[in-house]
């Protein structure tokens, strides 16, 4: 089998020369529209999902460079060989080492060579000494020499694989690396067969070599940032599991209508739900409250901490726990407001949220609320509807020392409130939003229940288009 190296370089206009033209452009295109896309999808790196596509679109411009690199050598053929300058290579047979490849580094990433058993001579192509960071001007290696070029774990690797081809006469497919001059590293693949001679035995062994050390760092890349978006992902599944079940514990375990007091007048039907976000997983920091109180009356409330995962909901477990245990001590609203910013005010991880805290007192039908940056309660009445006049009060964690205003309004009964968190309707709270809630008096009029009323919530608003979660608390005041 003749070799590669020694076969000389090929015609100007090879067979096949315009079929390789046409494949070199086509590469080429699609190189130019890969690297469109690569650069519209540039981004800060903080998404491991877009840095993964980013390292993907890398390492495919990495192989369109080779694959344009490898077409150009196969149209052109390997570099002339200089002007021969001893003769002992005319003797061997072996044309003596072509010059640096003028043509750029891309060319010379992939290089040739053959070494002559009977004779223990070697040739290797220019490009093969720039991969090598040798000079030209020194002698090739030969086959014993080669391994001094290795690093010391790789050295087996290459070992087996020439051993493979000399005796058992296998082809050679294998990678290792090498160390240059300089000190730098290179990953090297080669690929080759041996020669057999007249007599059947091998005379010689021959292969191309290719540095593929950027293709290995880019698919380094790529596999390094596939795990780490694997494994955000794991951390994010884990993180949902996790708040989705704090949340349920800590969200009122009743289900359909609740009636408080159980006994006596001005009983409260009752009525929440929780909406999940449509467009996330992401668990939020609502919650939504209804409380029977030791001194007979009841505690409503709905609020918010802002933020999603492990940390919001487990603070919304911690909000939730002290507005139960102030209430149950007999605070005020507006009071239970004010030690509940400084609370979060006083945390290791301060946060942000708003909230809406009720004092129901049946007997005399009276609604004592104060609100911390949120939504005012919602009153329907005889088939219409209006927001409650909002005393003052700031987002809770805002500043230190808020002061919390109360109002107070007298119920009748069949009046429903509605309170809910600002996640409820798809965008800002704004007047039209609010006109959207407010149009549903009718329906609450010809409702029977809290729970009908839920139950017309969520058909409304529980549909397509909202990014946040949230919870909507009725009441509906019985005879």
């Amino acid at each position: 089998m003749p070799s590669p190296v020694s076969a000389g370089r090929p015609a100007a206009q090879p067979p096949g020369h315009g079929s390789v033209e046409a494949l070199i452009t086509q590469a080429r295109r699609l190189r130019g529209d890969v690297d469109a896309v690569r650069r519209d999808t540039q981004s800060d790196g903080a998404d491991p999902e877009e840095r993964w596509q980013r390292a993907l679109y890398d390492l495919a411009l990495h192989q369109l460079n080779d694959l344009d690199a490898h077409l150009a050598q196969l149209r052109d053929g390997p570099d002339p060989a200089p002007e021969a300058p001893a003769e002992p290579a005319e003797a061997s047979g072996l044309r003596t080492a072509p010059a640096v490849s003028p043509r750029g580094s891309l060319l010379s990433r992939v290089g040739s060579a053959e070494w002559n058993l009977l004779t223990d001579e070697a040739t290797w192509s220019g490009e093969l000494y720039q991969i090598l960071g040798r000079d030209p001007a020194d002698p090739a290696l030969t086959l014993d020499e080669l391994p001094s070029l290795v690093l010391e774990e790789d050295r087996p690797q290459l070992t087996a694989m020439v051993t493979g081809c000399l005796v058992d006469g296998r082809p050679i497919d294998g990678e290792f690396r090498i160390v240059r001059p300089d000190g730098s590293v290179r990953t090297v693949h080669m690929m080759g067969e041996p020669v057999l001679g007249a007599d059947g035995g091998t005379s010689s062994m021959w292969a191309v070599l290719r540095d593929v050390s950027e293709l290995r760092r880019s698919q380094r890349t790529v596999r390094e940032t596939r795990d780490s978006l694997h494994r955000q992902r794991r951390q994010e599944q884990t993180e949902h599991r996790i708040a989705a079940e704090l949340q349920e514990a800590v969200l009122p375990p009743w289900l359909g209508s609740l009636r408080l007091p159980h006994r006596g007048p001005g009983t409260l039907d009752l009525a929440a739900h929780h909406l999940p976000p449509e467009t996330s997983t992401l668990i939020g920091g609502d919650w939504y409250d209804a409380l029977d109180l030791p001194d007979g009356e009841m505690l409503l409330s709905v609020g918010d901490l802002t933020g999603h995962g492990v940390a919001v909901a487990s603070g919304m477990a911690m909000v939730l726990g002290a507005v139960r245990g102030m209430a149950v001590a007999g605070t005020r609203p507006g009071e239970l407001l004010g030690l509940l910013n400084r609370l979060l005010d006083t945390t290791v991880q301060p946060a942000l949220g708003s909230a809406v805290c009720c004092r129901y007192r049946p007997e005399n039908r009276t609604l004592v609320w104060a609100q911390a940056g949120h939504p005012a309660p919602l009153l329907y009445r005889d088939g219409t509807g209006r927001v409650l006049t909002a005393p003052d009060g700031v987002l809770l964690g805002a500043t230190s020392g808020a002061v919390y205003g109360q109002a107070e309004e007298t119920l009748q009964p069949g009046d429903l409130l509605l309170l809910h968190t600002d996640g409820l309707v798809p965008g800002r709270i704004t007047t039209a939003a609010v006109d959207r809630l407010l149009d549903l008096a009718p329906r609450f009029d010809a409702a029977r229940t809290a729970q009908d009323c839920v139950r017309t919530v969520v058909e409304e608003f529980g549909g397509a288009g909202r990014e946040d979660e949230a919870c909507v608390l009725v009441a509906r005041v019985t005879a």
